[in-house]
């Protein structure tokens, strides 16, 4: 099946079996009557399961190429089932460009139970090889990374991770099912923010994990229940929703970032732009191979390094919401340095790169042309 059915149609083939509904019920309910206390049904506790949230674990899943889908509250409570496999010893190598939340979970949470992280550059294998010992347990990865749109080989990384017995963990929510299945390239399981993208709407927070792995996906459903970190029936239902379009969402999120990313390249007042599109970009032929477009963010930095500077161009905007999050329909500006990377040390943003001047697009599904209008304005 491809793809663009899939997001259709995956899902479960009968989850209303009173009235046959085309779409899947929203299961308002906390508890499911049991016929016998020797029987079990399916569903019993809402927190364990519930038929709405089951639907979307399976099409998240399907969307994937993975065997198991698992949904939690949120992208960072997905994050924190992840961790939760791990025990105090434990050593984790993550990327040194990695989004605020994720830093801020494992530094701020998991480093005070014990679990080290060492941040490297994922794309030098003799630096990832370095830092692997008997203790290290998982390699962590985003790509595209957040703010600044690197590329990770994710098949490289595989790779090592296989060779040495290390899961390979993917944050996948930049990219999404439709450009990009880290699975195919070998990991071990993929992490969604469907707030983003896969919802689409910005009107839902959840998070979802997939993997094709029994054993890891027994261990992640044990911690979703036994945590009870789990999404309600309404955020399952917006997000199975939101799915439906996103093979139509994401092609325009490209179309139209494609076309800002090259206005605000030749700009005089923009120092550098970041989108992987580029054939200037380090990793554009891997973006090129390993993605099947280039995304719907656009990052940029302004010529003057000086915050008053950014936070003044973003003033100027009127299409462009001032908004933490991305991957709406809608066209977000955010400021890595005051926003989503506000948690990361400012001595440790600037050495990843991200300055007082770098701004973030989520570019929207708008016309693109009163998008670059809207730029052109607040360039002035």
């Amino acid at each position: 099946m491809k793809f663009d059915t899939k997001v259709i149609h995956s899902g479960s083939e009968s989850v209303d079996p009173t009235y046959n509904s085309v779409n899947t019920p929203i299961y308002q309910t906390s508890t499911f009557k049991i016929n016998s206390p020797e029987k079990h049904s399916k569903f019993q506790y809402a927190r364990t399961s519930n038929p709405t949230r089951a639907d979307l674990e399976q099409t998240i899943a399907q969307l994937e190429n993975a065997e198991y889908g698992i949904g939690f509250s949120s992208g960072v409570a997905a994050i924190d089932a992840v961790l939760k496999l791990l025990k105090s010893g434990d050593e984790v190598i993550t990327s040194k460009d990695l989004y605020g939340g994720t830093y801020r979970i494992f530094n701020g949470i998991f480093k005070n139970f014990g679990i080290r992280f060492h941040f490297v550059d994922l794309n030098k294998t003799d630096e990832i090889i370095s830092h692997i010992n008997k203790n290290t347990k998982a390699i962590w990865l985003e790509t595209p990374t957040n703010p600044l749109l690197n590329i990770v080989d994710i098949k490289a990384v595989s790779k090592i991770s296989a060779k040495y017995q290390l899961k390979l963990v993917v944050d996948n929510t930049f990219a999404s099912p439709f450009l990009q299945n880290p699975l195919d390239l070998g990991a071990d399981i993929v992490m969604h923010s469907t707030s983003k993208y896969l919802g689409g709407h910005s009107d839902v927070i959840m998070g979802a994990l997939v993997t094709s792995e029994k054993t890891l996906a027994d261990k992640l459903y044990f911690i979703q229940n036994a945590s009870g970190a789990i999404p309600g029936p309404m955020d399952c239902f917006l997000t199975s929703r939101g799915i439906k379009t996103l093979h139509l969402r994401m092609q325009r999120h490209c179309d139209n970032a494609k076309a800002i990313a090259y206005y605000l390249k030749s700009h005089p007042k923009v120092e550098k732009v970041y989108w992987p599109g580029f054939s200037g970009h380090p990793q554009h032929e891997l973006a090129r191979k390993q993605m099947r477009n280039f995304g719907g963010v656009v990052s940029f930095a302004l010529k003057k390094n000086k915050e008053d500077i950014a936070i003044e161009f973003i003033k100027k905007l009127e299409i462009f919401t001032l908004a933490e999050s991305l991957g709406g329909v809608e066209s977000l500006v955010g400021h890595p340095a005051s926003m989503s990377h506000a948690s990361i040390p400012k001595a440790k943003r600037k050495k990843m790169g991200i300055s007082n001047a770098l701004i973030r697009l989520s570019v929207g599904v708008e016309d693109a042309e009163d998008l670059i209008s809207d730029l052109k304005n607040a360039l002035v």
